[in-house]
């Protein structure tokens, strides 16, 4: 009964170092290409060693560039969020106010009806 027990948390906690060590490893590999001032032979000379050292390379990565890792993804996500807001904006157009104002000025002008006005209204305010 006592050795199923230590089983289990042995268990636990080895699954619990792969599963951290595969998140790290993960990380460093997502940095490796997302970093612009590394040129594409250190890139493969540090895959090769992940590979071959796994464990030594994951922390010599993490002890020369490690710094930077955070900085990177930062930055990554900054530049993520000026894109959307980019794309809301030409995707929204403009607003439901300037919508009803230009279709205020159409039925003012005569070009459309009392109907329609009233059709693109409520799709501004949908």
């Amino acid at each position: 009964m006592s050795s199923n027990f230590w089983e289990v948390l042995w268990l636990i906690l080895s699954t619990f170092f792969l599963i951290t060590y595969l998140i790290v490893l993960f990380q460093i590999v997502v940095d490796l290409f997302r970093d612009r001032e590394i040129g594409g032979f250190a890139r493969a000379i540090w895959v090769i060693a992940l590979i071959f050292l796994p464990m030594l390379t994951a922390l010599a990565y993490l002890l020369t560039r490690g710094g930077g890792m955070g900085q990177r993804q930062i930055r990554a996500s900054q530049e993520a969020r000026a894109e959307a807001e980019t794309y809301i904006r030409n995707v929204a157009g403009t607003s439901p106010a300037e919508q009803i104002a230009r279709a205020s000025g159409l039925l003012k002008d005569g070009v459309i009806s009392e109907a329609e006005f009233n059709t693109l209204k409520a799709k501004a305010l949908a």
